[in-house]
């Protein structure tokens, strides 16, 4: 006897939300036009779309969203792998036309809402408490599957964003044609570019937080995008070049904010090209630039061919720079002299410095420069001397 009460207890429940479904369903025009317009109220980017585009796409996507609820809800089921797929799928097509992921989740809430207070304006307690279990329990399978479709589908965007501004920047480095990939980019073409290369020193953060940081250094320094094309050691920034020279002289700032957001030393070298056509010149010469900064061993900073100048003429191969590397061979078997002469030129021929720096007294210091004087025959008391010296340091320094 109690288990046909049960039974007929659950027949009539199922009975009275089977007839609460059939009265949504007729009713289905009037629960469409409510959700669209409270959306089209409450949610800003709903607000920009045309009336056109609202009675049309708009209404038939709400349309099937509550259909589907309330099938759902008649058969008192979850929502099963097709119909969630088929919600993945128009949330991803949605999210390519570009419909941002909080007006999608927001339109779904506002939507649930406005069906919500005209559905049990009229409904029994009992009605009301199954529609709003189902509710939630439908909302928290759609939520999840909107959300992951959305962040997917941007996520595929954001990859294709990145490799058209890679083949970008990559077309204006080799000087090939590049109007109709910016164009692709969204991007503005400057007239003329600074071609700057980046090396990091070891330091802490991972390859993508690295990257990450130096290209939010650079666009916070920019105030827009910048081209790049990065790496976790460093990469190959073009920034748009001004006839004043203010890009130039700012360099220096972003250099030291770039050091700041990896917490990693940074070696930075810097060409202008005049147009887009001078980039890959630009390039050679930045590269040429960085190539004598490291070999030479300088500190990180900001450097320009002019502040190379003579370790770039001396660079050039031929029977004068091994001659001048090869004065400082008599001294291969005394590498506390070549220690000496290289502090002694790295510190601008200031014995106190220099001293210093190798821990031993200036007497000590001075006799050694003796000693160099005479195996080497440079004669370190005449400004040519000097100048000679320095010349086969640097020399020396290239040719290894």
């Amino acid at each position: 006897m109690l288990s046909l009460r049960i039974c007929g207890k659950v027949a009539c429940e199922h009975w009275a939300m089977f007839q609460f479904t059939e009265r949504a369903l007729t009713r289905l025009p009037e629960l469409v036009r409510a959700a669209v317009e409270r959306c089209a109220a409450e949610v800003p980017y709903y607000r920009t779309i045309s009336k056109e585009l609202l009675d049309g796409d708009v209404s038939s996507a709400f349309a099937a969203a509550i259909r589907l609820h309330t099938q759902t809800l008649s058969e008192d089921r979850a929502l099963n792998a097709t119909e969630l797929a088929v919600i993945t799928d128009w949330s991803a097509r949605r999210a390519a036309d570009g419909l941002p992921l909080d007006a999608a989740l927001a339109a779904y809430m506002v939507g649930t809402t406005a069906c919500w207070d005209l559905l049990t304006a009229d409904a029994t307690p009992e009605e009301m408490r199954r529609y709003g279990a189902h509710t939630l329990r439908y909302l928290a399978s759609v939520i999840p599957a909107v959300a992951l479709a959305h962040l997917h589908e941007q996520q595929q965007i954001e990859g294709q964003r990145r490799d058209q501004r890679s083949r970008l920047v990559l077309a204006l480095l080799v000087g090939e044609p590049a109007s109709e990939l910016a164009a692709q980019c969204g991007v503005r073409l400057a007239p003329a570019y600074l071609v700057l290369l980046l090396h990091l020193g070891p330091g802490p953060g991972d390859s993508r937080q690295t990257v990450r940081h130096v290209q939010t250094a650079l666009d916070a320094h920019q105030r827009t995008d910048v081209l790049a094309t990065l790496t976790a050691e460093g990469g190959t920034v073009l920034l748009p070049a001004d006839s004043d020279g203010h890009a130039m002289d700012a360099l220096p700032d972003l250099v030291t904010q770039v050091a700041a957001a990896t917490a990693r030393p940074v070696t930075a070298s810097v060409s202008a090209a005049p147009d887009h056509a001078g980039i890959p010149a630009a390039l050679a010469e930045a590269k040429q630039v960085a190539d004598l900064v490291a070999r030479l061993n300088r500190p990180p900073g900001l450097y320009r061919l002019e502040d190379v100048l003579l370790e770039y003429q001396l660079a050039r191969p031929g029977r004068a720079l091994t001659g001048l590397a090869a004065k400082l061979d008599p001294l291969d078997s005394r590498p506390d002299l070549l220690a000496t002469v290289e502090s002694f030129v790295r510190h601008g021929h200031n014995r106190s410095h220099a001293s210093a720096e190798l821990r031993v007294h200036r007497n000590t210091l001075d006799y050694r420069l003796t000693k160099v004087a005479k195996m080497t025959g440079i004669d370190l008391t005449r400004p040519e001397g000097l100048r000679l010296l320095d010349a086969a340091v640097t020399a020396r320094a290239l040719a290894r």
